[in-house]
């Protein structure tokens, strides 16, 4: 993991059961892996008591697929924040091929902050809101 600036990282490798019936990796483990950095860049950023009370859930998807990824590529998947409204948060993602440095897929996701107890959009604070997302 790595952080350079606004900008979060995780390696990621790709394994034998990422790859589907055409060779290379499928394509849900892409988002898997879009989830999976914004969850780690969550948790290492948000503030504890945050973590206990904020849950998100991705409301959209959008994903531009470049190039393949293959059983045993080291991938980069990199992302960072976008702008923000009440109940929706811009993420943006990168994963590139660490030897090749070619992006492979793009990625922006919007996310909405639920309230654990409740199950429901939830506003988050000042805190939440300075450090996950840029002026609109």
């Amino acid at each position: 993991m790595s952080t350079e600036g606004t900008r979060f990282a995780i390696s990621m490798e790709v394994r034998p059961e990422d790859i589907d019936l055409m060779g290379h990796v499928n394509n849900t483990v892409y988002l898997r892996w879009v989830q999976d950095a914004a969850v780690a860049h969550w948790h290492i950023l948000a503030p504890a008591e945050e973590r206990e009370t904020i849950l998100w859930v991705v409301r959209r998807h959008e994903i531009d697929y470049k190039r393949p990824a293959f059983s045993g590529d080291t991938l980069k998947v990199e992302t960072w924040i976008g702008k923000a409204t009440r109940f929706a948060f811009d993420r943006h993602t990168t994963i590139i091929n660490v030897s090749s440095g070619r992006i492979l897929a793009l990625a922006r996701t919007v996310w909405c902050p639920i309230d654990r107890k409740t199950g429901k959009p939830a506003d988050v604070s000042p805190a939440v809101r300075d450090i996950f997302s840029i002026p609109a």
